[in-house]
């Protein structure tokens, strides 16, 4: 009996042993689970070096047939558990736009979460991703936030939208709310499933940083301004985006000539008629109305869920006050000069004539044709006033430091940024001996792994790891200061950071970046932004096509 009791009194101690060790574990050293519970249903992700995978997870019901161009609806729950480890559908759309390839659909309103592996014993910040693509092209796939969740301790949230004439139409009769603007309740839907469902991830539905680039920028602007979207969100990145918008008029008029090409032309009938007609002849009408750089879609004003342009929302002070990370790159609108690639001093001036009129002669004092160089100087002249002058929707430039001024004038957690990097990689096809300095979206390899991310040179890796880190910094706190990295101080303090490659990225005075875009003389006087797309105005200006 007394050999049982003691046998008993070891396996106890042994248990307790057990126990001891098992608490003594740090929470953040056991695994997270890759079967959660969302609020229609379990989803199982799959884990990836330190980091769990939640794939393809619908956020809205597919906005197929009665649900074509109308608000996005709630998902119907699912019994058992939905494998999450593939992405959704990408959204439609053109086959020569961003990110397009096999997997379209107009069942695409799916999102992806990237979550560090590990436990934590807090929840963690959230960083959710809004694609670019000119609101035409892209999907939330091309953005994989391992990288970003595992190096800073955060989760990523990455979203497809609609696009292009899915996602804003407006049209009189498609729906009683919305009109124009489906694919910026595609994103306020995202945004209440984060609130909902992102503590069952790890995630802090209080710290939720909104971003995106390009397009994705203009989206934060617009959800910024946007009153349904109020209280979604703690702060906001805007990359290389501004605070575009369409009037109603002016998207209706958009509208009804696309109802028009794609045979829909009876205003008592349009609605009906295009809703009747299969998505892929929607899409092929739509070349014109997806348009160029400059005539694509925009958010559109005037209605409950943008009552005013955002821009106007700013300057107002009637947008979010939450902390703010803005910035461009050098050199955004240089590859879109290119059809100026062989323009003439003559053909050159002309252009510049046609588009500022009584200024002509003071921009073209500005900015002489002699001062570039051959074979490309009629791109790099009119690319640099572009750019200086920020007539792409107020995109970079001397107007985007007056955007940067209004939001600092009401939030002293504002942050301003210049990606300097002067020969960053970038894609597609470059004519030789062609420079293209840092253009739009050569930023985005330094923080998303994708193909230019494999071309960084040893000072552009270093230069990766340190964006990385300034972003997360600023997802987790509001700032991005981080420590061993060079100081990022708030633009109240007339500072921005000028982000270079080897480690010598840098603070400097906003005076210098008014320098480098001859901003005194751009701030002198009133112009408007260019609503002609680059080719169309070399062709205007007799510039040859090759």
């Amino acid at each position: 009996m007394r050999s049982i009791v003691r046998r008993g009194l070891a396996v106890l101690a042994s248990l307790l042993t057990l126990l001891t060790v098992v608490s003594a574990v740090p929470a953040s050293a056991a695994p997270r689970p890759l079967t959660v519970s969302t609020d229609k249903g379990l989803v199982k992700g799959a884990a990836t070096e330190g980091v769990n995978q939640f794939l393809g997870i619908p956020y809205a019901a597919p906005p197929v047939g009665s649900r074509r161009w109308q608000p996005p609806a709630p998902v119907s729950p699912w019994t058992g558990v939905r494998p999450a480890t593939a992405h959704g559908s990408r959204c439609l759309q053109s086959a020569t736009g961003n990110g397009t390839g096999p997997g379209m659909s107009e069942d695409c309103l799916y999102l992806n979460v990237y979550t560090p592996a590990h436990r934590t014993n807090r929840p963690l910040p959230v960083l959710f991703w809004i694609h670019g693509g000119g609101f035409s092209s892209g999907s939330g796939d091309r953005y994989d936030g391992s990288q970003i969740a595992e190096a800073n301790d955060v989760v990523v949230v990455t979203i497809n939208y609609r696009l292009g004439v899915f996602g804003y139409l407006d049209l009189p009769g498609l729906s009683k709310r919305g009109a124009g603007n489906y694919g910026l309740l595609d994103q306020e839907a995202a945004l209440r499933w984060t609130q909902r469902n992102i503590g069952a991830f790890g995630g802090d539905a209080g710290r939720v940083t909104m971003a995106g680039q390009s397009a994705g920028g203009h989206s934060v602007c617009a959800l910024l301004a946007s009153p349904p979207a109020r209280g979604l969100f703690a702060g906001a990145i805007i990359e290389s985006g501004g605070c575009p918008s369409h009037t109603a008029a002016q998207a209706v008029t958009r509208g009804k000539k696309y109802a028009a090409a794609a045979g829909c032309s009876d205003p008592s009938a349009g609605a009906s008629c295009l809703r009747a007609k299969p998505a892929d002849e929607l899409l092929s009408a739509g070349r014109d109305f997806v348009g160029g750089v400059l005539t694509g879609p925009l958010p559109v004003a005037g209605g409950p869920e943008l009552p005013l342009p955002p821009s106007e929302a700013v300057r107002t002070g009637r947008s979010a006050n939450v902390p703010l990370l803005i910035g461009s790159t050098r050199d955004e609108v240089r590859r879109w000069a290119l059809p100026f690639a062989h323009a003439t001093k003559e053909q050159y001036e002309r252009a510049v004539r046609q588009e500022f009129g009584a200024q002509a002669d003071a921009v073209l004092a500005h900015y002489p044709y002699s001062a570039y160089s051959s074979p490309y100087a009629g791109t790099y002249a009119i690319s640099a006033l572009w750019g200086d002058s920020s007539v792409f929707y107020g995109l970079g430039g001397c107007q985007y430091q007056k955007l940067t001024d209004r939001f600092a004038a009401r939030q002293p957690h504002t942050y301003f940024y210049e990606f300097d990097d002067p020969h960053p990689p970038v894609l597609g096809e470059t004519p030789a001996g062609f420079d293209s300095g840092a253009p739009h979206s050569s930023q985005v390899g330094y923080l998303w792994p994708m193909a230019t991310s494999k071309l960084l040179s040893p000072g552009q890796q270093q230069l990766s790891r340190e964006m990385v880190r300034y972003w997360g910094s600023f997802v987790k706190h509001g700032n991005p200061a981080t420590p061993g990295l060079a100081a990022w101080p708030s633009y109240r303090g007339a500072k921005y950071m000028s982000l270079l490659p080897g480690g010598e990225s840098r603070a400097l005075k906003s005076e210098v970046y008014a320098a480098r875009h001859q901003c005194s003389f751009w701030n002198s006087f009133t112009y408007d932004w260019l609503t002609t797309n680059p080719d169309r105005l070399a062709e205007q200006a007799g510039v040859p096509t090759s």
